[in-house]
């Protein structure tokens, strides 16, 4: 039988503490647990209000791997659902709202993504995303480049961005925005991701055409399409090592000069929220949102 333990008043089974989830580094199922603990007060702002869809892996990265998005069966009772529109019809979906519920689906082993809106208006976009990704043997480095330019051109449109690691190969830009349906975000950002490759046409493709990625950073604005979601910040990814989708400076950014320079594992995430807090917290705070031109 699954241990029991308790978390702010909810009883929650946690089951095969001791199953190694990362084999690369013997990163345990109970180390999952801990990392999500640790960061909660950091991850549950990214996540509350916005409907969850889980990427699932519960035998790790090299078992299988499944998206979850509909409410899980056994879901708890006390764990908030919200209805959410699809192009298919409206369906019900997790939100993570408090530390039992955040708990309970990092028990489920998880990747977390949200959308770029609130389920209280989902019309209306409240953040936009641009997932800067290399085809080899274009790098993270060479994201980092794209990542200024498209940091100064939103900078010119009364924009702020901010940048995480994907805790893949790739980097996320991410801003606060306000007024403008997911439709119209998503045409705004499309524009910018083609003049970027104007810009930059050696290096930056805005089309998702396999052959033409070699080599070149694929900047993928199409996750602003409001059925679409993104990897949470601070999430746990499904990777050979515990990488995390990791807030990260500018500067960081502007010095980055290896293929590995802007790698984040849980165990590193404790000392960089020391040292910086929550990066990302300017995208919470509607006096930071940008309005599109």
């Amino acid at each position: 039988m699954a241990p029991i333990t308790e978390v702010e008043g909810r009883r929650l089974p946690l089951s095969n503490l001791e199953k190694v989830l990362y084999p690369a580094t013997g990163f345990t199922k109970a180390e999952v647990l801990h990392y999500y603990a640790t960061v909660a007060e950091v991850l549950l702002p990214h996540l509350r209000d916005r409907a969850v869809s889980f990427l699932r892996y519960p035998d790790g990265p090299g078992g299988q791997v499944f998206f979850t998005k509909n409410v899980p069966p056994g879901t708890p009772d006390w764990v908030t659902t919200a209805e959410v529109p699809r192009s298919e019809g409206p369906s019900r979906m997790v939100l993570v709202q408090d530390l039992p519920s955040l708990m309970w689906a990092a028990n489920l082993v998880t990747e977390f993504h949200t959308h770029q809106w609130l389920v209280q208006n989902p019309g209306e976009a409240d953040r936009i995303v641009f997932d800067l990704d290399p085809g080899p043997p274009a790098t993270i480095v060479h994201c980092c480049e794209v990542a200024l330019w498209l940091r100064d051109r939103l900078a010119a449109d009364g924009i702020e961005a901010y940048a995480k690691t994907s805790g893949s190969k790739g980097l996320h830009l991410l801003a606060a925005v306000r007024g403008a349906s997911p439709e119209r975000v998503s045409d705004y950002a499309k524009g910018l991701a083609v003049e970027a490759e104007k810009a930059m046409p050696r290096l930056v493709l805005h089309r998702m055409t396999r052959s033409l990625r070699p080599g070149k950073v694929f900047v993928d604005w199409s996750q602003n399409a409001a059925r679409k979601t993104t990897a949470a910040p601070y999430t746990l990814r499904a990777r050979a090592e515990p990488l995390v989708s990791a807030p990260v400076t500018w500067e960081e950014v502007e010095e980055c000069r290896s293929p590995d320079g802007l790698s984040f594992t849980a165990p590193d995430l404790g000392p960089r929220l020391t040292d910086y807090g929550d990066l990302l917290a300017p995208l919470l705070d509607p006096d930071h949102a940008g309005t599109l031109p």
